[in-house]
This record gives structure tokens, sequence and C-alpha cells, in this order.
């Protein structure tokens, strides 16, 4: 994959905890922060897929979030915090 790199602007405690983020997943702090770059775009893509989904068959029911919520669980893919 072809890299371009760029100049970004970072509020300053944001750019701390992104290299210490980066020192603690082994990583450097552009490899870091483009892995949150690629998942911030996916969780956008969708969310945006969500939107179209519901504007197209209405709005999940109470049940079935609580059913993907369980399926997250099961699958470790959700903090347990949220």
């Amino acid at each position: 994959m072809a890299v371009r790199k760029i100049s970004v602007s970072l509020e300053e405690d944001t750019l701390a905890a992104a290299r210490i983020a980066a020192e603690e997943a082994g990583l450097s702090l552009s490899a870091w922060l483009s892995q949150a770059a690629q998942h911030a775009a996916k969780l956008a893509a969708g969310w945006a897929a969500v939107r179209e989904y519901e504007a197209e068959a209405g709005a999940f029911t109470q049940e079935e979030i609580a059913r993907a919520d369980q399926i997250l669980d099961e699958l470790g893919v959700r903090p347990a915090a949220w």
C-alpha cells in the first residue's frame, strides 16, 4: 500500500495520549495514527450503513439492538464499559 506523508495538527493532550498509546502498542506515532484513522473511517462507514438501512426499513427495535449487543459481547468486539 502506498504511503503519503502529510502534516496534521493535534491538540497537545491528544498528541500526548497518542504518543503513549503508540508506545504501548509498539508502533511509531505515524503507524498508530494511521491505524486509528482507518478504524475511525470503518466506524463512520458502518454508521452510514445503519442510517441508510434504517431510512429504508425503519429503525431497529429495542429487541434487535439488544441481540446485536449480545452478539458483540460474545465476540469480544465491544468494550465492556459500553
